[in-house]
């Protein structure tokens, strides 16, 4: 997985021609830190043909705000730099998840 931020998340997730999916989360999110083992497997799983990006909210409050990420933990799909899907909540879990990514690839 590819970390991001304020520094690389235009050129990593926006100017991306394809599938970015990007995992929003902080340490103090104990259901982020509770996801992140299930979000690498799908990364694993994946990775051939979805580009995993996580980003620490932690320094980059006003990219997670652009992109309207008021909650965590938070998972956002763009497709050719424009946002799809966000899936949030405590409630989330990897199967919800995996059947996001199913749907785009």
């Amino acid at each position: 997985m590819i970390e991001v931020g304020k520094d690389n998340f235009e050129q990593e997730v926006k100017q991306h021609q394809g599938i970015v999916m990007v995992d929003f989360w902080g340490e103090s999110c104990g259901r982020c830190m509770e996801l992140m083992p299930d979000v690498v497997a799908l990364s694993e799983k994946y990775g051939d043909k979805v580009k995993f990006t996580k980003l620490n909210i932690a320094g980059n409050r006003r990219v997670a705000m652009g992109q309207g990420v008021m909650g965590l933990p938070s998972m956002v799909f763009y497709k050719d730099g424009e946002k799809q899907e966000h899936l949030s909540g405590e409630e989330l879990d990897a199967q919800q998840i995996e059947d996001a990514i199913k749907q785009y690839v």
